[in-house]
């Protein structure tokens, strides 16, 4: 702790912060430990979990008995369930509804914490600039990069929306081409690689660059639209996105090389997701679908990049990472070209194929560490991702928005949208601990079809799966956002579009939804935007 209060003190010092503050009065929580599981290895590369417990380790039986309980999907309709108001525990948001309503702190934080949180705040806003620069502490950008600050891409802690016109800003494309050598096969079967990179443009397609350099290319995003008929006879049109990259700068795409466009997710309740039990979520999974409900939701085992452990996956649109503090690093390595103690890569996503972009000079402060980003940044901005709060349920009593929530569970949703979950007892914050939370998500794999596939696998994520995404605060999507873009690549710009998009392991829900009367359908959506 004292060596992180110091190095943050001297990076505040080069950045031309006040350092007024007290000593210590900037209490850092530290980042939320990763839950790691223990995996023997399979006999044709496949790793199974091995000595996990089938029940959870941090609850005494009588807790457990609670948890059972209080987390049974529901009957009745009659009526909110208890403590359903605050879909995020006691961090849950009481304030005004408004565009700032993703962008509140936890509400059970502590005093000195809310300062950290202050502090990551500002650090998730900073525009990063190139190198070199004056400021000596903001220097490091690029070289190729999508965007300057992590607010760009996360529009007020909200998701971020497809290209209008030119400009991708929060959305890119993820390269990835399957494995053609003997190394790239035994990267990935050893979970040491999620899929492999373009051999010239890398994992993401980066559009913009620092003087000197040209953007590696332009997204192209093409529609055309598609009429769907409902039961009743309404009739929607659903626009159906093809891709394409413009103006590449540095030769051709490998012709193995898929686009897969990943729109920029919400920030809200990310800690909570954090400390769910491993054993909750993988009580969900049913890969052979032994019930015979059509659902067969898989986890997606990854290698943590901090601790080099096999992990559950759970954070992004394929639950292909394992804790919050790696997904901002790949964030700040990928998206912004900034090098972490966590991904060192001074020249974030440049490959040897891009020499001019290697040549081009980096942001580390040595006096700083060997990172353009520091760990007293990391944990800044950890802890700021884990502690935005999920904002309170409204109307959750009104009679159309309980008719909703029972049509929500009689056609099947709350099979991959698993209601409620109560994070671990022994969470490294108290602030996460042992709350009972509404995300509605099972954070597991699922095959959505070939309308929603992108042919691109991602560690054990196929290119028809993806991560069921949680639900909690969609319903402030357009008082966030000013918009209603759905999906990982915001094709849908309604909620109605986003089910009718559903094939799959979805297919079934989505005919029912679509065979349900007009008042049947719209309490449905009241309660979906009540969440």
């Amino acid at each position: 702790m004292r060596r992180t209060l110091a190095l943050l003190r001297r990076w505040r010092r080069a950045e031309g912060l006040s350092s007024n503050r007290k000593p210590g009065s900037v209490v850092l929580s530290g980042s939320a430990a990763i839950i790691l599981l223990t995996f023997a290895t399979g006999g044709s590369g496949s790793q199974q979990p091995a000595n996990f417990a089938a029940t959870r380790t941090d609850l005494s039986p009588k807790d457990q008995a609670r948890v059972t309980a209080v987390t049974r999907p529901t009957k009745d309709f009659s009526k909110p369930e208890q403590f359903e108001l605050m879909q995020g525990g006691a961090g849950t948001s009481r304030k005004d509804v408004n565009r700032d309503s993703f962008s509140q702190s936890s509400a059970n934080i502590t005093f000195e914490e809310e300062g950290t949180f202050k502090l990551g705040n500002a650090l998730f806003r900073k525009n990063w600039v190139s190198s070199p620069s004056s400021t000596q502490a903001s220097d490091g950008l690029g070289p190729l990069f999508n965007e300057r600050a992590c607010q760009n891409c996360h529009l007020k802690d909200g998701r971020g929306r497809p290209p209008q016109g030119t400009g991708s800003t929060s959305m890119f494309l993820r390269l990835a081409r399957e494995a053609s050598t003997e190394e790239e096969k035994a990267g990935l079967a050893d979970h040491r690689l999620l899929n492999i990179p373009d051999p010239v443009y890398g994992s993401q397609l980066q559009d913009f660059a620092v003087p000197g350099l040209r953007g590696e290319g332009r997204m192209r995003v093409d529609y055309s639209e598609e009429k769907v008929g409902l039961g009743d006879g309404t009739v929607v049109s659903l626009r159906k996105p093809t891709y394409a990259v413009d103006d590449l700068a540095y030769g051709l795409l490998d012709p193995r090389t898929t686009l897969s466009p990943r729109l920029t997710p919400p920030m809200i309740g990310l800690g909570l997701i954090e400390q769910i039990a491993p054993a909750d979520i993988l009580a969900h999974a049913d890969p052979d679908d032994r019930d015979g409900d059509g659902i067969s939701g898989r986890p997606n085992i990854v290698r943590d990049g901090i601790s080099g452990a096999l992990a559950l996956g759970r954070f992004g649109w394929k639950a292909q990472t394992a804790s919050i503090r790696q997904q901002a690093a790949d964030a700040f390595a990928g998206d912004i070209g900034i090098s972490t103690p966590e991904e060192p890569k001074h020249w974030g996503d440049c490959t040897a194929a891009e020499k001019d972009c290697l040549a081009m000079p980096d942001g580390v402060q040595e006096r700083l560490g060997p990172a353009e980003a520091p760990a007293p940044v990391m944990d800044l901005v950890t802890f700021y991702s884990q502690n935005l709060a999920v904002p309170a349920r409204r109307d959750l009593g009104a009679p159309d928005v309980l008719a909703g929530k029972k049509l929500f569970y009689e056609i099947g949703c709350v099979s991959c949208h698993a209601p409620k979950f109560v994070t671990r007892r022994d969470a490294p914050n108290k602030a996460q601990a042992f709350q009972l939370i509404w995300p509605y998500s099972d954070f597991l794999l699922h095959d959505m079809g070939p309308g929603l596939a992108d042919g691109q696998a991602v560690g054990e994520a196929t290119g028809n799966e993806w991560r069921t995404p949680p639900l909690w605060g969609i319903g402030l999507t357009e008082t966030v956002n000013g918009n209603n873009f759905y999906l990982h690549d915001g094709r849908a710009r309604s909620l109605v579009e986003a089910i009718l998009w559903h094939g799959g392991e979805g297919q079934k829900s989505r005919d029912r939804f679509a065979a349900a009367g007009a008042a049947d359908r719209e309490a449905l959506l009241k309660f979906l935007e009540s969440l």
